[in-house]
């Protein structure tokens, strides 16, 4: 299906970015391509505008914006995408790692861990090891007179 004719990025099964929100950039990329590879503008950037999207709810846009962290500059997140030598191919690959990127930012954290108790064994492991590294240490002390 032909870029202009999908409704959205879907990233998950409620989320979807529309079209309108995803902001296209080409440009020569430095990968394999032959004689075309200094005419054609292959490498893709995808962006979008985090801070000012209309499909994120107030939780969902500050769990983004702090898991993503570095990956958004001024609200905008990008991906790019050049690994392949057609135009087509890197839009689809630019499409795909936003969707992931942006699934996983959004998901909701998961349990809390719960604390347990540490084994009888591992105690053990533990302080048997740090009586071996003491007698180690006590034997390369010079002789007490």
């Amino acid at each position: 299906m032909p870029d202009d004719a999908r409704p959205g990025l879907r990233v998950t099964t409620t989320l979807v970015v529309p079209e309108a929100e995803l902001s296209w950039r080409f440009s020569r990329s430095s990968g394999p391509g032959g004689q075309g590879v200094n005419t054609t503008d292959s490498r893709v950037e995808l962006s979008w505008d985090v801070e000012r999207s209309a499909v994120l709810t107030e939780t969902q846009r500050a769990r983004v914006l702090d898991r993503l962290g570095r990956r958004v500059v001024d609200g905008v997140v990008t991906v790019a995408a050049s690994e392949h030598r057609e135009q087509r191919r890197n839009r689809e690959a630019a499409r795909t790692r936003l969707a992931a990127l942006l699934a996983d930012a959004v998901a909701p954290p998961g349990p809390p861990r719960r604390a347990t108790r540490r084994t009888r064994g591992s105690v053990e492991r533990r302080i048997g090891a740090k009586k071996r590294r003491t007698e180690v240490k006590r034997l390369r002390r010079p002789p007490q007179d």
